[in-house]
């Protein structure tokens, strides 16, 4: 057995040497690709049939391919404050937006929450003649808090 974090470099070394995109790996996995990144990363867990294919591409080891399906501790290699500088920006975001977020989201819906189980996420590149914009589609079931 070994853990989510030797998994993720076997994983992060196989991709490299492959020269894969998180693309590929997902249509071999027949999943999204955020969902399977964040599966591949530790985040998540795949099922046998998804991991076992994941793990022909990647020509990865029985362990690795059995730590794919294994229940993660989500968020567990998070820092408090991240200092990879994409992560720090999403960080910062929450700062900034985090509130108005929550006002327009209960405004909308009452007091609740967006649901980061029943969820997708969509990363795209959207061309432009000032730069390329990243376009980053969150989609989460609304969950009201229960009055008793």
């Amino acid at each position: 057995m070994i853990t989510k974090q030797e998994m993720k470099a076997q994983i992060l070394a196989a991709k490299s040497a492959k020269k894969a995109t998180w693309t590929d790996i997902a249509a071999a996995a027949g999943l999204s690709e955020v969902y399977t990144t964040s599966a591949c990363l530790g985040e998540n867990a795949l099922g046998w049939d998804e991991a076992s294919k994941v793990g022909a591409y990647l020509d990865l080891t029985p362990p690795a391919v059995d730590a794919l399906t294994r229940p993660a501790n989500k968020g567990e290699a998070a820092p408090t404050i991240p200092k990879e500088p994409l992560q720090y920006r999403f960080q910062e975001i929450l700062y900034v937006y985090g509130e108005t977020l929550k006002e327009l989201i209960e405004e909308k819906f009452g007091p609740g929450i967006m649901s980061a189980i029943d969820f997708t996420m969509e990363v795209d590149k959207l061309p432009d003649p000032k730069g390329d914009r990243v376009v980053i589609t969150m989609n989460g079931k609304f969950l009201a808090y229960k009055k008793w």
